[in-house]
Order: structure tokens, then sequence, then C-alpha cells
């Protein structure tokens, strides 16, 4: 019972988000009483902690799967960004935001654990892509791979990009496309641009 909890309460935070799921909500959706829910998870806190790392330990192992595809670099953000959209929901309710907000530890605590993750997934990607000759040889790897989680987290802001301006869908897409012209060669530039055409399509 206590998965099946943290699964549908997982869905409901990501659609309608963190402050607007009561734990009354997430009973009623499920058909149980409150009671069975504080059995498992003494406060919403608590709940919501355990639905974070659930999501992100599914969002992880989706990556490493898409990573170990050996597919083109570029492709491979493109194939991640895709991912991100189905299972974040296209962040309607801008889950992330909320959880800074109304949640800070466990935001810290993901954020770090996000890091960690992203930031050795963005280093692989960036090695295999100089290999490959399609990403530039002197780019500064430390640098590139920060700048890019920052910026990942930053887009997520509503303040600085109100969602009625900035649909998710396209700002992920603007911002992939701005990473990588910053780093493509020219041969890496050419599949970029197969690649947002054939997406424009």
């Amino acid at each position: 019972m206590k998965d099946k909890i943290v699964d549908r309460a997982a869905e409901m935070f990501l659609s309608l988000g963190f402050k607007s799921v009561t734990m009354d909500d997430l009973a009623n959706e499920m058909g149980i009483s409150k009671k069975t829910i504080y059995t498992h998870f003494p406060n919403k806190t608590k709940l919501v902690a355990e639905c974070t790392l659930h999501v992100f330990h599914r969002i992880s192992e989706a990556i490493e799967k898409i990573c170990s595809m050996n597919k083109n670099p570029i492709e491979e953000l493109y194939e991640i960004k895709k991912h991100m959209m189905v299972h974040l929901k296209n962040e309607k309710s801008s889950p992330q935001y909320q959880l800074q907000k109304y949640y800070p530890q466990i935001y810290d605590t993901l954020r770090n654990k996000q890091y960690e993750v992203m930031r050795e997934c963005v280093l692989e990607n960036l090695n295999k892509g100089i290999e490959m000759g399609i990403y530039r040889e002197n780019l500064n790897l430390a640098f590139v791979s920060r700048i890019y989680f920052s910026g990942a987290m930053s887009i997520k802001n509503i303040e600085i990009f109100p969602q009625d301006i900035f649909p998710m869908t396209e700002l992920m897409d603007n911002y992939l496309e701005y990473h990588l012209r910053g780093i493509v060669t020219p041969k890496g530039r050419t599949i970029l641009n197969k690649i947002i055409n054939s997406n424009q399509q």
C-alpha cells in the first residue's frame, strides 16, 4: 500500500503542485481513508520527501538507460529532454518552484542529488562529443557541465520565466539549442540543425 500511495501522490504532486494537493485529496483520489495514509506517513512533509526521491530515482534510471543506448551525444540530449517532458507532465504546476518555496530542505536535498547525476551525465556526453568531433576540443568541461546544470535549474523559475510567456516545452527546446550551439563544431552543427528541422516538421 505504501508504494501505491507514493505512486499516486507523486502523480498528483506533479500534475497539480505540492502545495495544492492535500492529504484529503489523496485519500479521496485513492478511495482510502486518511488514516491509512498516516499509517505510512506521519505528515505531508514525509510524503513529499518520499515522492520526490521516488520521481528522482525513476528519472535517473531512465536517463541511465538512454545514455547506455550509445546514441550520438546531441540526439542523446534531445532524447533525455523528451523523456523529462513526458514524465514531469510538462511541469504545468511548476512542482520544482513549489518545492523550493514550501519545502526548502527537501528541495536542497533533491537539488544536490540532481546535480551529481546531471554533472556526471553531462561530462560523459561532452567527452563523447569531443571524441566524435561534434563538440569543440577546447571546452572547459568543469565550467560547461556546471553552467548547463545551473541553466537547467534557472529555466524552471517561473518568476524569471513566466509560463504564459515561456511554455516549458518551448523553453527547454530553446535552452538545449542555446547550450549546444555554444559547444558544437561545424560537423555537430549539421547534426543539430537536422534534429531541429525534423522536430519542427
